[in-house]
């Protein structure tokens, strides 16, 4: 159509061409445009003519100025694209036959052009209109490759590139947890830059792909089948077709032939909204993203206004209208029969008539409303435009830049510095109807404009493959529970991997861990390695079965001690007890009551006065018994000394001296007691070395040199008695008590020897068990072996309790 100012449209009718093998004597024929015309390209162009009959019946805008309009087939070939290309820049008619030569036409070049709707086909033009500055703005090429300014500086388009796309559908993908999919595309520039930039998306999102298979619809065949066998071995369930419709209809037929098991189809908005497949049930469930719907008031109207005389007008609705109808207008098809008038456009099912899904068409509604915006920054002014004023085609390209209006159907246009809109795309899901067949239904939205993870919101819910409700699984490998973490199988993409237990000491509070957490030192894990718990602190406490023993043998040898002092002190005056000094047997009786008493001081939960209080207490209550025992064992070699003529032995070893010796050793214990808390003392401590899953709450010995002087000092005092005791025990006397306390000395070293080892190897609580069962073993060792003989004469046998019997003076029976 003419107008004042020619605004140029390129759409791709056809989808493929013909052309007559070359005999190289004659000019060679222009290739010809073959197959049946696309409907819903048809529906694109004539969306065109209608929004440029809308704006010259606007008075708002291009006021005085009629639009006009070329609009040509590209039919998704390269060369043909070009040639109109070249048609737009110099204004030569196109030539599809050869019967006219090349001639100048009387249309001017276009200052700009809607399409294509290929992006290889729009790269190639925008290339070659780019060197004359004529601005092309597409409906549908979403090659992010097309976003590039220094190659395409020219290039603007209404539709989201795929850069958007491919991230909503990797995000997408991630947001239902779909790990391992497989990935086929078209050989050609929007199925390779496409399926690239969703590569690259996937991988940031941690998702792995099983396969990523290409073709093209002029492949052989085998190559379909070798694609199509793929598919069918996969163990992936979620398929991403970044394809052209042409190369998705061979597939789904190829794959109709031996049907792969239920596939959960992810479509980009190339084929997503494409009715025409909605034949194919295995698509059923299928989501993707498509631009968002829209609702063109009038459009409708205007394409069903088609009669055949309108048809007649132009070859391509021509041969729409006779494809359509079966029938032929006037002749123009050999074999068919004629068109009689009872064809009836409005009961066609075709895209051409479909209008409940008018997406795409509404980019072409845009692409056109903004090169009229920008003609009209060029020539007019706020009332009127000038029709005969020149303009360039790069004032168009610099208004475009800046346009920014908002259409009749409410949609905002504007072009970032990459001439691309704002990624706004419905989540479209294929979902099966009662009667079998198939709708689209928005059930989400992505806003590329809204923050990192909040793009993506579902408004419904989505019935998936097979019309189940819940999410299909895709995975190469089960999630990893709390507990695990994840090892990537060898010689496989990451998404395939075992799941470990967390070793000892280790956590993972999160499904799909990578690596499991130590637990703090004072935390183990429990039993399913999820969580850290505080670990228990073992002690020997009093509620402790051992504990209860060793208590009850502490104070029944404490008891038994008070007794013997009680037996004691009522036969005070018999010859037994006044016999080798009463005072010192009453000092031993008390201390062993302070030995078997210290022992409850190393029962119950350490803290830093008991830990100070055990050992010094132990050290000086041992060094003051066996001092007494010393004592004793001095005052029996001096008494047997004293009988010799001539000796004064007891004169240099009388109770004085026996009180001031056991004063000067215990003073001796508790002086290294005192250097011993003065310099490094004895603290509580946790340790949490000897036992992994517990803490062992002891009293660390400050000073290790400190204990074991204390325990070397009581050794030494106990080997001294005994080598005392030993060289007396043959002396005479019916009751020599040199012999119990060379016996009682053996038994309390044999415990304290056994008790080093043992001390060293025990673990935890029973480390202080095993040195309270040493303090208990050798005071009933002292009590025993020293008082029992005495205390069995003095209860029952009283006639051995004699001055005379004591002296040998007396035979003794048999004990």
């Amino acid at each position: 159509m003419n107008g004042d100012v020619i605004i140029g449209g390129i759409f791709s009718f056809h989808f493929y061409t013909r052309s007559e093998q070359n005999t190289y004597t004659t000019q060679p024929l222009q290739p010809q445009c073959s197959g049946s015309v696309d409907s819903r390209e048809l529906r694109f162009a004539r969306s065109m003519e209608f929004t440029i009959q809308e704006i010259n019946n606007r008075t708002d805008l291009l006021p005085g100025i009629t639009l006009g309009y070329q609009i040509y087939d590209s039919c998704s070939a390269v060369a043909m694209a070009v040639k109109v290309a070249f048609q737009f820049a110099n204004g030569m008619e196109p030539f599809y036959n050869d019967t006219d030569s090349c001639s100048k036409s009387a249309a001017a070049a276009v200052p700009a052009l809607v399409g294509d709707s290929d992006s290889s086909l729009s790269m190639s033009m925008t290339r070659m209109l780019g060197l004359f500055g004529i601005p092309q703005v597409s409906h549908f090429a979403t090659c992010a490759c097309l976003s590039d300014k220094r190659q395409y500086p020219t290039f603007f388009r209404t539709i989201p590139s795929d850069h958007h796309q491919a991230a909503a559908l990797a995000r997408m993908v991630k947001h239902f947890g779909w790990t391992w999919i497989g990935a086929v595309r078209s050989d050609i520039d929007y199925g390779n830059y496409g399926m690239a930039s969703f590569l690259k998306a996937a991988q940031e999102e941690g998702i792995c792909v099983e396969y990523s298979e290409v073709f093209y619809r002029t492949d052989p065949r085998s190559k379909l089948e070798r694609v199509a066998n793929v598919i069918r071995r996969s163990t992936a369930r979620v398929i991403v077709a970044f394809v052209h419709e042409g190369e998705l209809k061979l597939l789904l037929e190829e794959l109709t032939r031996q049907p792969p098991p239920p596939l959960q189809w992810i479509g980009s908005e190339t084929w997503i909204t494409r009715p025409d497949f909605r034949e194919y049930n295995m698509c059923a469930g299928a989501i993707g993203f498509g631009v968002p719907r829209s609702v063109i008031p009038g459009l409708r109207e205007f394409l069903l206004d088609l009669s055949p005389e309108q048809a007649l007008k132009s070859p391509l609705l021509t041969e729409f209208w006779e494809s359509s109808f079966s029938c032929s207008l006037k002749g123009s098809s050999e074999g068919a029969r004629e068109c009689d008038g009872s064809e009836d456009i409005r009961a066609l099912q075709n895209p051409y008539t479909d209008t409940s899904q008018l997406r795409i068409t509404n980019m072409v509604y845009k692409a056109t409303y903004a090169i009229a915006h920008a003609i009209h920054g060029v020539i007019c002014n706020d009332t009127q435009c000038d029709k005969s004023a020149k303009f360039a085609s790069w004032q168009i390209l610099d208004q475009l830049k800046r346009v920014n209006f908002t259409t009749k159907n409410d949609y905002q246009v504007t072009f970032d510095s990459n001439g691309d809109p704002i990624a706004v795309y419905e989540l479209i899901n294929w979902q099966v109807k009662k009667d079998g067949s198939i709708d689209f239904v928005t059930v989400g939205l992505y806003d590329a404009s809204k923050p990192r993870g909040q793009e993506i919101s579902m408004s419904s819910a989505i019935s998936w493959l097979g019309g189940q409700t819940e999410v299909p699984v895709s995975v190469c490998s089960e999630s990893c529970p709390p507990g695990t973490r994840k090892a990537v199988q060898k010689g496989k993409p990451v998404c395939c991997y075992d799941c470990i237990p967390c070793a000892e000491g280790e956590i993972s509070n999160k499904t799909d861990s990578l690596n499991c957490a130590p637990c703090p030192p004072e935390f183990w894990p429990n039993a399913k390695r999820d969580s850290c718990l505080p670990k228990p602190v073992e002690f020997l406490s009093w509620d402790d079965t051992l504990s209860i023993i060793l208590t009850a043998f502490s104070i029944a040898g404490a008891f038994i001690a008070v007794c013997v002092a009680a037996v004691f002190y009522k036969h005070r005056i018999s010859p037994i007890v006044r016999a080798n000094n009463s005072e010192l047997s009453f000092l031993l009786l008390f201390s062993l009551t302070l030995c078997f008493l210290c022992s409850l001081t190393f029962i119950g939960q350490p803290s830093e006065w008991s830990c100070m209080l055990r050992h010094t207490a132990f050290g000086i209550t041992f060094v003051l018994c066996i001092s007494c025992v010393l004592g004793k064992t001095i005052v029996v070699l001096m008494a047997f000394r004293a009988t010799l003529p001539g000796s004064n032995a007891m004169k240099w070893f009388g109770p004085p001296q026996q009180r001031l010796s056991v004063l000067a050793f215990t003073l001796m214990q508790v002086l290294i007691c005192v250097l011993w808390l003065t310099i490094s003392p004895p603290f509580p401590f946790k340790n949490l070395k000897h036992y992994k899953e517990r803490i062992i709450l002891e009293c660390e010995l400050g000073s290790a040199v400190g204990f074991w002087a204390v325990l070397d000092y009581i050794g030494f005092l106990a080997l001294l008695c005994f080598i005392l005791a030993f060289l007396a025990r043959k002396l005479p006397d019916n009751f020599n008590e040199a012999k119990f306390i060379t016996f009682s000395m053996l038994i309390f070293c044999a415990v304290w020897i056994t008790f080093i080892p043992a001390y060293v190897s025990s673990p935890g609580k029973f480390t202080v068990a095993v040195e309270i069962f040493a303090i208990l073993a050798s005071s009933f060792g002292l009590i025993i072996c020293i008082f029992a003989p005495k205390c069995f004469i003095i209860m029952f046998r009283p006639e051995q309790n004699t001055k005379k019997h004591l002296m040998g003076k007396v035979p003794s029976k048999s004990l």
